[in-house]
């Protein structure tokens, strides 16, 4: 278990959120659920946990049923291992999916979690009924400020004795440093909603322009301002572009 969460009931939740354990291909799974109506699944970041959803689930569960999981290696979820693979994370998030017994879902994700559902739309295309992908990582390098910033946070936490919120991320021998795949993109088959912040310090707001053009049934819609996570950023934004989405296209 992940030191930064001792205990489930530390969580601070929307009184419409519970917090809920679920066995996941032998992994203890922690997750949030709220709501009901169609089933959304919502992935974090690679630097984050579950909670970073509790904005938009306290929005929508009077339409949805929403899912939050911490990823194994994350949050209050097992890390059996040191390190994970891409894919790795997929099939966590496919078994995750598989153990909730939904058979197609909407699939959200945020940066790491962007590029987990990007993969499961393109291998599951049945099972992911819309795609929604948040500064996702995939549509271009780590800029140069990027790994600056993302250096000296793991630094800081070294110095102060901290454990990292997040395991190593192991590479497949053909998988480049930035699970680069637009060329992928263009076998994508399910409405997709792309989400950026316009002044994104780690993945430039170019490589959603690119994805766009590639994706056969995208929209792009770009939220003003600094920041890597605008669904914390600027969450009323975010969930109505969320909601709008969701509910018309």
């Amino acid at each position: 278990m992940n030191d930064l969460w001792q205990t489930s009931t530390e969580l601070a939740l929307d009184g419409n959120i519970e917090s809920l354990r679920l066995q996941v291909d032998g992994y203890q799974a922690h997750y949030l659920k709220a709501g009901s109506g169609p089933p959304v699944v919502m992935v974090h970041g690679g630097a984050s946990d579950c909670r970073d959803w509790v904005p938009a689930m306290a929005d929508l569960h009077p339409s949805y049923t929403l899912y939050a999981p911490d990823l194994i290696g994350y949050g209050l979820s097992d890390s059996h291992k040191d390190g994970y693979y891409l894919s790795d994370f997929v099939e966590f998030t496919l078994g995750f999916t598989e153990a909730l017994g939904l058979d197609s879902h909407v699939l959200v994700g945020h940066s790491l979690g962007g590029r987990i559902c990007l993969e499961m739309a393109l291998r599951y295309p049945d099972k992911v009924h819309k795609l929604v992908l948040v500064d996702t990582v995939g549509f271009g390098k780590l800029s140069p400020v990027g790994k600056m910033l993302g250096a000296a946070a793991w630094g800081v936490r070294k110095v102060l004795g901290r454990p990292q919120p997040y395991p190593d991320f192991l590479r497949e021998q053909e998988e480049d440093g930035d699970w680069l795949c637009l060329e992928d993109l263009p076998g994508l088959t399910v409405p997709t909603l792309i989400v950026w912040n316009r002044y994104d310090p780690y993945y430039p707001v170019t490589g959603a322009f690119q994805a766009k053009e590639l994706i056969p049934q995208a929209r792009l819609a770009v939220l003003p301002g600094y920041g890597h996570a605008p669904h914390l950023k600027k969450p009323n934004a975010f969930n109505r572009l969320l909601q709008s989405f969701l509910d018309h296209h």
